[in-house]
C-alpha cells in the first residue's frame, strides 16, 4: 500500500506501527447544523481509506470525535433554546446534529459501526491534563481570558512550526487567537482554554492557583482525544485540505511540544474539496447542499457517493446536478451487473472466462493499493460491467465473479452483495414471456414485459436468453 503523507508531501510505502493493526483518527463534524454534502464527501474518503486497508487484510482501530463545544455550537444551542440550562441547551442540540450526521453517514455507505465515535465533551478532563501539562512545561501561558499556546517557545524548543506546509517567518505571537476557527493566513498563538462567560457551558478548571473555569479550545480537543484512544504516535490522521492550517498544524505543535518524539502521525492524508458549480461549498457562501436536498430530487445516497468517488481523493471534484445524475445512471448499470449472480447458465457462450474476472481483480487491488487510485478503480469497473451487460455467467464461473464483485463492494461500499433475487412470480413471467417469444408471439412477450416493467424489473435480450434487471 502507497499513501501521499503530507507531511512529506509525496507518496511513501505505508508501513504500520503495530504490524497488522492501523490506527486512524478523522476529524468529524461538528454538530450544531445538517453537514453540508462537501463535509460527507470528506468522510467517504476517510471511509473508503479504511475500507482499503481493510482489505489489504489489516484489523483498523478508526476513531471519529464529534466536535459537541466550541463558538458554533454554544452559538446553535442558544438562539435554538434560549430557556435551557447551557450545558442542556448544549446537549440536547448536539446530540440531535450527531444522530443526523451518523443518519446521512449510513446512508451513504460509510460503515459506521466500525468507527468508534467520541465527544469532546466526554474528555474534557483529558483536555485539562493535557493543558496543564503544557503549561507547566513552559509552552502554554495564562492570559485575562483563557489560557494560550505559545508559539515562539515552541519554536525556541527547537520544534518546527509548519510541518505541514510552510509558515511565515513573522512575529507568531504578536497576537493571540481568541475565537476557533480564524484566518488561515494568521499563525498566531491560539486558545488551549476559554473562561467561560454566564450564559455558556462551563467545566471547572484551576490552573497554577487561578480558577479559570469554562471550556476547551478547538484544536486541543483532537490532539487529547487521539492521543489517550490511540496513543501518540498513531498511524493516520485525515481530514480535509482545509483543516491542514490551522486545525491539524496546531494538533501537531500542541501534541508534541516538550516530548522527545515530534510525531503526532506517522501518515497525514488531506482530501480535496467537492466544489459546486466550480467554487468551494460553504455555508458562509449560501451555496451548499445537504443530503436531503439529493434525496428531496429522488437521487440516491450512494449514487452521490459514487460521484465522490469517481474522483481522486486529492483532486478537486465538482458537483452539479448532471454529474449526480449520471452517477445514477452508472450505479443502476453496476447493480445490473450484481444482479447477475441471480442468473447463471448451467452452459452457453457467455463470452467470459475465469482469468477474466481474475484479471479485473488484479488491476483493481493494484489501483486501489496505489494511494487509493479510484478513478482507475471504476475505470475497471466500468470495464467489466460494459462486459458483463452482454454476456451471462455461467455456474461454474460465479465464485470467480462473487469474489471480484466481494471486493469491489469491499472498497467502495455501494451495497452490491447484499441484493435480493426477483420474486417466484416474476420468475414465471419471465419464463412465458421467454416461451412467447419462442412462439413468435411478440403482443404478448411485450405485455409480459411491460407488466414487468409496471414492478421495476426491465428486461433484456441476449444471445444467451433474457437478462432481467431493476428498472
Amino acid at each position: 500500500m502507497r499513501l501521499y503523507n503530507t507531511l512529506i508531501r509525496e507518496i511513501e510505502d505505508f508501513t504500520p506501527l503495530n504490524n497488522k493493526k492501523v490506527s486512524i483518527y478523522s476529524c468529524g463534524p461538528t454538530v450544531y447544523d445538517h453537514i453540508h454534502i462537501g463535509n460527507l464527501a470528506s468522510f467517504i474518503y476517510a471511509d473508503t481509506l479504511s475500507r482499503t486497508l481493510r482489505a489489504s487484510g489489516y484489523e483498523i482501530d478508526h476513531v471519529m470525535n464529534f466536535t459537541d463545544v466550541d463558538d458554533k455550537t454554544i452559538k446553535r444551542s442558544k438562539e435554538k433554546y434560549p430557556n435551557l440550562d447551557p450545558k442542556q441547551a448544549l446537549k440536547k442540540l448536539t446530540t440531535e446534529y450527531s444522530k443526523l450526521f451518523l443518519d446521512d453517514m449510513r446512508s451513504v455507505g460509510c460503515d459506521v459501526e466500525s468507527i468508534k465515535f467520541i465527544n469532546a465533551t466526554d474528555r474534557i478532563e483529558d483536555m485539562k491534563a493535557l493543558i496543564t501539562k503544557l503549561h507547566d512545561d513552559g509552552f502554554a501561558y495564562i492570559a485575562d481570558d483563557g489560557v494560550y499556546f505559545s508559539i515562539k517557545e515552541y519554536r525556541d524548543s527547537g520544534k518546527k512550526y509548519g510541518q505541514l506546509l510552510d509558515i511565515t517567518d513573522s512575529n507568531t505571537s504578536s497576537a493571540r487567537i481568541q475565537n476557533d476557527e480564524y484566518d488561515k493566513d494568521s499563525p498566531h498563538d491560539f486558545a488551549l482554554w476559554k473562561i467561560g462567560k454566564a450564559d455558556e457551558p462551563i467545566w471547572d478548571f484551576t490552573l497554577d492557583g487561578k480558577k479559570l473555569d469554562g471550556r476547551p479550545g478547538w484544536h486541543i480537543e483532537c490532539s487529547a482525544m487521539s492521543a489517550n484512544t490511540l496513543g501518540q504516535p498513531f498511524d493516520i490522521h485525515t481530514g480535509g485540505v482545509d483543516l491542514i492550517f490551522p486545525h491539524h498544524e496546531n494538533e501537531i505543535a500542541q501534541s508534541t511540544a516538550g516530548k522527545a518524539n515530534p510525531t503526532l502521525a506517522n501518515i497525514f492524508i488531506h482530501n480535496e474539496h467537492l466544489l459546486v458549480d466550480g467554487r468551494k461549498m460553504s455555508k458562509s457562501l449560501n451555496n451548499f447542499f445537504t443530503l436531503q436536498d439529493i434525496q428531496d430530487n429522488d437521487l440516491d445516497p450512494l449514487a452521490f457517493r459514487l460521484m465522490v468517488l469517481q474522483s481522486h481523493y486529492r483532486s478537486q471534484s465538482n458537483f452539479t446536478w448532471t454529474n449526480l445524475e449520471a452517477a445514477q445512471n452508472r450505479i443502476k448499470d453496476i447493480r445490473a451487473m450484481a444482479d447477475l449472480v441471480f442468473q447463471t447458465r448451467t452452459k452457453g457462450e457467455s463470452g467470459l472466462v475465469e482469468g477474466d474476472f481474475l484479471k479485473h481483480l488484479e488491476s483493481i487491488k493494484k489501483a486501489i493499493e496505489d494511494d487509493i487510485n479510484l478513478p482507475e478503480v471504476l475505470k475497471q469497473v466500468s470495464d467489466l460491467t460494459a462486459d458483463m451487460l452482454h454476456f451471462t455467467i455461467e455456474e461454474d464461473q460465479l465464485s470467480y465473479f462473487k469474489n471480484l464483485l466481494d471486493y469491489i463492494d469491499q472498497i467502495l461500499g455501494l451495497d452490491l452483495t447484499n441484493r435480493s433475487n426477483i420474486s417466484d412470480a416474476q420468475k414465471l413471467t419471465l419464463s412465458e414471456r421467454q416461451k412467447a417469444r419462442d412462439n413468435k408471439n411478440w403482443v404478448k412477450s411485450d405485455q409480459l414485459r411491460d407488466r414487468l416493467a409496471g414492478e421495476g424489473i426491465g428486461v433484456r435480450d441476449t444471445k444467451q436468453g433474457q437478462v432481467w434487471f431493476r428498472i
